[in-house]
C-alpha cells in the first residue's frame, strides 16, 4: 500500500521550575520514550546514568541482532507486495549486512569468522521466522519505522513504530522481537510498548489503532484490542513513571534495584550498591559466568 508520511513538531517541554533550579539538579528530558520508561522502571540509577549523565550503554549481541533484523524486514515491507518473498528477504540481508559489519558497535564484540556466521544464522532465522506468523505479500504496509512525537496522558512521548499496517477494521500497530517471548505472567505487560504507540498514534493523526501487535519472529503473535480502558491503564502507567521521574530529578534521588540484572549493567563499576550485588552473588554461585559484569569487575 501507500506509504503515508506525517509531519509532527518534537514537543519542546520545560519544565516550569527549571529556570530557578541550581546548576546540580537534573533536568528532565525532553520527552519519553517506552523504552526510557522500561528502563526506569527496572532502576532508576542506571536511567540516570543513561539519561541524564548520558553514559554509554553500548548495545549486546542481542540488541545488534535485532537491530539488522529489523532493518531487513523493514526493506523487505519497502518492496511492491508481490515481491515481499523469502528469497528477496535473503538478498536484502546481504545487502544490508556490511551496514552492520563496519557499525563500530559490532566490532567492539570482538566476534571471530566462526562467531559472526553464528551471528548471521541467528538473524536470519528470526527474520525467516516472520513467515511462520504471516505472509508479508498480504499484508497492506502504511509506514514503517515511523517516528512519532505526541501528548500522551500529559507525558512527552517519543517512539518509532516498527511497522502501522491497515486491515479491514482499521489501523495495526505491529512490532517485531527477535527474542524470547515472556513469561505468562509478564505477557499482559508487555504489551504495553505497542499500546503506547496507539495512543501517540491516535493523538497525532485522530484515528484510533483498533489492534496492536507484537510479532515474537518465528514464534508467536502477542495481540490486543485497543480499547478506552486498555490505553487508560496503559498510559495511567506511563504517566506515573514520568511523575516518578519528575519527582527524581528535582530532589536528585534515584533508587537502585538490585539483582540479578546488575550483572548485565553497564554501569555496574560505577554503582556501589550495584557492584555490591554483583560480588555477593558470585561469592554465592549466583551469577551467570557470562554475565558482562564479572569482566567490568574482574570476577
Amino acid at each position: 500500500g501507500a506509504v503515508t508520511t506525517w509531519s509532527q513538531t518534537a514537543p519542546c517541554w520545560i519544565p516550569a521550575s527549571s529556570t530557578s533550579r541550581t546548576p546540580t539538579v537534573p533536568d528532565l528530558p525532553r520527552s519519553f520514550s517506552p523504552s526510557s520508561a522500561g528502563a526506569w522502571n527496572q532502576c532508576p540509577q542506571r536511567w540516570r546514568y543513561r539519561y541524564i549523565q548520558k553514559l554509554p550503554d553500548p548495545p549486546g549481541e542481542p540488541a545488534l541482532l535485532g537491530t539488522f533484523a529489523h532493518r531487513v524486514l523493514e526493506l523487505l515491507c519497502a518492496e511492491p507486495a508481490t515481491d515481499r518473498t523469502v528469497e528477496r528477504a535473503r538478498e536484502l540481508a546481504g545487502q544490508a549486512w556490511p551496514e552492520t559489519a563496519d557499525n563500530p558497535e559490532f566490532q567492539a564484540l570482538g566476534l571471530d569468522d566462526d562467531a559472526q556466521r553464528a551471528f548471521r544464522w541467528r538473524a536470519w532465522t528470526a527474520i525467516h521466522g516472520l513467515w511462520s506468523l504471516e505472509d508479508p505479500a498480504g499484508v497492506d504496509v502504511r509506514a514503517t519505522e515511523q517516528r512519532v512525537s505526541a501528548d500522551v496522558a500529559g507525558v512527552p512521548f517519543f517512539g518509532i513504530v516498527d511497522r502501522l499496517d491497515a486491515d479491514e477494521d482499521g489501523l495495526v500497530i505491529t512490532d517485531y522481537k527477535s527474542g524470547r517471548t515472556p513469561r505468562p505472567t509478564e505477557r499482559s505487560k508487555s504489551l504495553d510498548q505497542v499500546l503506547l504507540y496507539a495512543a501517540a498514534v491516535e493523538n497525532s493523526t485522530g484515528e484510533r489503532p483498533h489492534r496492536a501487535r507484537l510479532l515474537y519472529l518465528g514464534s508467536e503473535i502477542i495481540e490486543t484490542a485497543v480499547t478506552v480502558d486498555a490505553l487508560g491503564a496503559t498510559t495511567g502507567r506511563f504517566s506515573e513513571s514520568w511523575r516518578q521521574v519528575g519527582k527524581a530529578c528535582a530532589e536528585d534521588r534515584f533508587e537502585t534495584h538490585t539483582g540479578p540484572l546488575c550483572g548485565w549493567c553497564p554501569y555496574v563499576d560505577s554503582c556501589e550498591d550495584g557492584e555490591r550485588e554483583v560480588r555477593r552473588r558470585v561469592a554465592a554461585g549466583r551469577m551467570r559466568e557470562d554475565a558482562p559484569a564479572r569482566v567490568l569487575l574482574g570476577l
